[in-house]
């Protein structure tokens, strides 16, 4: 008969498909292991101004699933961690996990003593690097762990010491170092989520060249009170408030030299931008260049919403190309009118490129070998005995359909382990 140990469940990633897979297993009575990254849960979602269906912030039910685990003893959260091996088999993993350090302890209560002492520095990359902010510093206004972390090149700086002294607590251990943890589990979830793709590699489109054109991920950013901005959907070059703004589908998607696939959202998410834009600015002119449109089920309604909006053109085309007018204060798209079949020349203030999901399985894939697809996908939900792929380690997907196929995770792990 198993043991305690092996009857437990390790859960990788902390986005919505692993929150809910651990906090299922662990309401259903089993001991659970959650390990992320990043210095907090949350994943990609927890940068979303709303999502859908209900495009509302996400805050809600992130905080309800927080509570959910600090309501339960049997989960236990390693942040700022990653699985560095795995050995044995179904119902007897022995798992190696690599703790990194945060330099600041349990003591922390968020009172922001250490960033009021410090004047280093670091790009934000919770808003994707659009703003800098302090060296020791707290993820995001909602996060959990809500305890601050101190970057590494603080660490080492000579500023290091008057930032420990600032905080009234002691809690801040510049000594910390990485260490490696040791665990026996029985089933294991996958669930590491996905990275936006590196619109640098779209070398017609200007991204990174031409401050004005951003990608799907920055404008949720841009929209966001707790973003740069504060929610002000402005120009980046210049601050002002765009008064004609483009959305490019299938950036770097459905490509042969980039993303192959479709990742399913983006449409909905572009639309939701340009909603976004109209609210705060009921005159501005919004262009929508798309291939083909993805608005399954109820969804439909949303597009046909946007659609019905007599300042949001939905133009059926590819963009060529994006250029700087002779002003430099706006961008030119050279776009290929399918309907038309003509070439024209739009000019807008600012630019969102609708970039797909790269699962994080094609860069950093699992340290045990299991079957991928050809875009770096883990293959099945089963990788492998005892071994459960969900969310966007699996396919690109939304967060509803994250949650379900996390919950479905936890079943399989628990079926795992149950039957042993």
């Amino acid at each position: 008969m198993a043991n305690a140990e092996t009857q437990s469940i390790l859960v990788v990633g902390g986005g919505m498909s692993g929150l809910t897979a651990a906090i299922e297993a662990a309401e259903a009575g089993y001991d659970t292991y959650l390990v992320e990254r990043n210095p907090y849960l949350g994943g990609r979602v927890a940068q979303l101004h709303n999502y859908f269906p209900k495009l509302c912030p996400p805050y809600c039910g992130l905080e309800i699933n927080f509570r959910r685990i600090r309501q339960n003893p049997r989960v236990r959260v390693f942040t700022m961690a990653e699985v560095e091996s795995i050995a044995g088999e179904e119902g007897n993993f022995d798992v190696s996990i690599k703790l990194n350090p945060r330099y600041v302890n349990e003591r922390c209560t968020a009172c922001g003593k250490c960033a009021e002492a410090c004047s280093m520095e670091i790009e934000n990359p919770f808003n994707y690097g659009m703003n800098k902010m302090k060296a020791a510093y707290l993820p995001h206004v909602m996060a959990y762990p809500m305890r601050y972390v101190l970057d590494p090149a603080l660490v080492k700086s000579d500023e290091a010491e008057k930032v420990k002294e600032a905080c009234p607590y002691d809690a801040i251990d510049l000594t910390m170092e990485a260490k490696t943890m040791e665990l026996k589990v029985g089933s294991i979830v996958w669930a590491t989520g996905w990275k936006p793709y590196d619109a640098n590699k779209l070398d017609t489109y200007g991204f990174g060249q031409y401050p004005d054109v951003i990608t799907n991920v920055m404008m949720e950013r841009l929209a966001s009170w707790t973003g740069p901005t504060q929610g002000k959907i402005v120009r980046p070059s210049d601050g002002e408030a765009p008064e004609s703004v483009a959305f490019v589908q299938c950036a770097g998607s459905r490509d042969e030299n980039h993303l192959p696939f479709c990742s399913g959202v983006c449409c909905l998410a572009s639309m939701k931008h340009a909603n976004y834009v109209r609210e705060q600015y009921p005159d501005a002119k919004i262009y929508i260049f798309f291939i083909d449109i993805r608005a399954l089920d109820r969804m439909e309604d949303f597009y046909n919403k946007i659609k019905a909006d007599e300042n949001v053109r939905f133009f059926k085309g590819k963009v060529a190309q994006i250029n700087q007018d002779e002003t430099g204060k706006k961008l030119v798209l050279r776009v290929e009118d399918t309907t038309a079949e003509a070439l024209q020349e739009i000019t807008v203030d600012l630019v969102v490129l609708a970039t797909g999901m790269e699962p994080n399985t094609a860069q950093i894939p699992l340290p045990v070998e299991v079957p991928y697809d050809d875009y770096g996908f883990i293959a099945s939900q089963t990788a492998k005995p005892g071994i459960y792929a969900a969310g966007c380690t699996r396919t690109p997907t939304g967060v509803q359909e994250s949650v379900q196929d996390g919950t479905a995770a936890a079943l399989k792990a628990i079926q795992s382990i149950a039957r042993r």
